[in-house]
């Protein structure tokens, strides 16, 4: 072997111990995150959380859509929670807070964005360095989805809780869509192609609702407790 074979491998190894170091200092990282966020979250109580494009301008009809639906949900006692950034998020906060409502925000650190909006409550601002562990977040501590147009972390976060609730690795909870104009060519495809190719079943339908009216998504969730006689998890 060559003298630069051997300066390389060297050069790898080294690298490699260093990274494996590296992930094992992470673990304590991880746990100081979900150690912070099951301490905050524990108090605040039954909420909501809504979900929707960071790239949403305040004069957007889904803007002002989240916005109405929050107070709304904020009106039955419920907390909101939001992604804690621009767009959807800043509007979910924005109208928890004209409601009187407990605002919680799960910023995520990003590197060109983003920053919390100014709708959170101060002592309700949880900083993420993880999308995981701020997705176990949004999944623990919520009564139910709102989920407003938005790109690949938005249907991330969706298809996460379609895939625990159908696993029963969580419990079941009201998933509502909230414009049936962005999202019908989804569901289109969900049933003629996902249920046709036999990789879902038909119940499986049954784990979201659409709608454009603020009044009829508060009102699935209302009608979901009492239906099944169950109380929100807190």
């Amino acid at each position: 072997m060559s003298r630069e074979d051997k300066t390389r491998d060297k050069m790898i190894e080294k690298t490699w111990n260093e990274v494996k170091s590296n992930d094992s200092w992470a673990i304590f990282k991880i746990m100081a995150e979900f150690v912070e966020a099951f301490d905050k979250l524990a108090k605040i109580g039954p909420c909501v959380s809504i979900f929707g494009s960071a790239r949403t301008s305040p004069d957007n009809p889904y803007y002002l859509l989240a916005e109405e639906v929050a107070f709304k949900i904020t009106s039955e006692g419920y907390g909101v929670i939001s992604g804690g950034g621009p767009g959807i998020m800043e509007a979910a906060n924005k109208g928890a807070s004209k409601g009187g409502g407990k605002s919680v925000g799960l910023n995520i650190d990003l590197p060109f964005e983003q920053e919390s909006n100014p709708y959170i409550d101060k002592d309700k601002l949880i900083n993420f360095d993880y999308f995981f562990v701020r997705k176990v977040m949004f999944m623990k501590y919520a009564q139910g989805f709102v989920v407003l147009p938005g790109g690949f972390g938005t249907l991330d976060e969706l298809f996460e809780a379609f895939t625990l609730i159908q696993t029963h690795k969580i419990g079941r909870f009201p998933i509502i869509l909230m414009g049936t104009s962005y999202w019908s060519g989804l569901f289109d495809w969900i049933k003629n192609t996902m249920l046709e190719e036999g990789n879902i079943s038909e119940k499986d339908l049954d784990l979201f609702q659409m709608t454009d009216s603020a009044d009829e998504a508060v009102s699935i969730i209302k009608s979901f407790y009492e239906k099944y006689g169950l109380h929100p998890n807190f």
